[in-house]
């Protein structure tokens, strides 16, 4: 497990703004829950957190309870098979960090398409540049030693005729 550094945590809310009040957020490879204990924090009407590892999953149970936040919803299950399952809601911020040596994220993000309200935005961290298709464009993004990040939204179809 590799919570996300610190500094790079701290320019992607930056990003996101200061106050998620409103927002609803998707971490998909919750992990250490670093991003969404953040997004709690900072007031998203819900946060759920997936992670697939038992031990992880019951260190997030851990945490939640200490912390004691009514937003965070817990899902111990494989982040793809969640997205690909997941019917009827959508998220105004999903984070992806899955593990860096995975091939989850060509296949992941076409599944998120119709999981992000119109202005919704996608966190991708991974340990090599990543390079996302063109349905996706890239909004900001950074690299802190290893780690490269990227808030990614999607490219939005321009009608006919105009």
């Amino acid at each position: 497990m590799r919570p996300t550094p610190d500094r790079v945590r701290e320019t992607l809310f930056n990003w996101l703004g200061q106050d998620l009040t409103g927002r609803r957020c998707l971490d998909l490879f919750a992990g250490s829950g670093a991003l969404g204990f953040e997004a709690a924090s900072r007031g998203a009407d819900e946060v759920v957190m997936v992670e697939n590892n038992r031990a992880a999953f019951r260190a997030l149970q851990e945490n939640s309870g200490k912390l004691a936040f009514a937003n965070i919803v817990l899902r111990c299950e494989d982040g793809l098979g969640f997205a690909r399952r997941q019917e009827g809601k959508c998220y105004d911020v999903i984070f992806l960090d899955p593990p860096f040596q995975s091939d989850y994220l060509p296949k992941v993000l076409p599944l998120l398409a119709c999981r992000l309200t119109g202005n919704g935005l996608v966190y991708v961290e991974t340990g090599d540049m990543f390079k996302p298709d063109a349905a996706w464009r890239v909004v900001k993004s950074g690299r802190a030693g290893k780690v490269f990040y990227q808030l990614l939204q999607q490219v939005q179809e321009k009608a006919e005729g105009m």
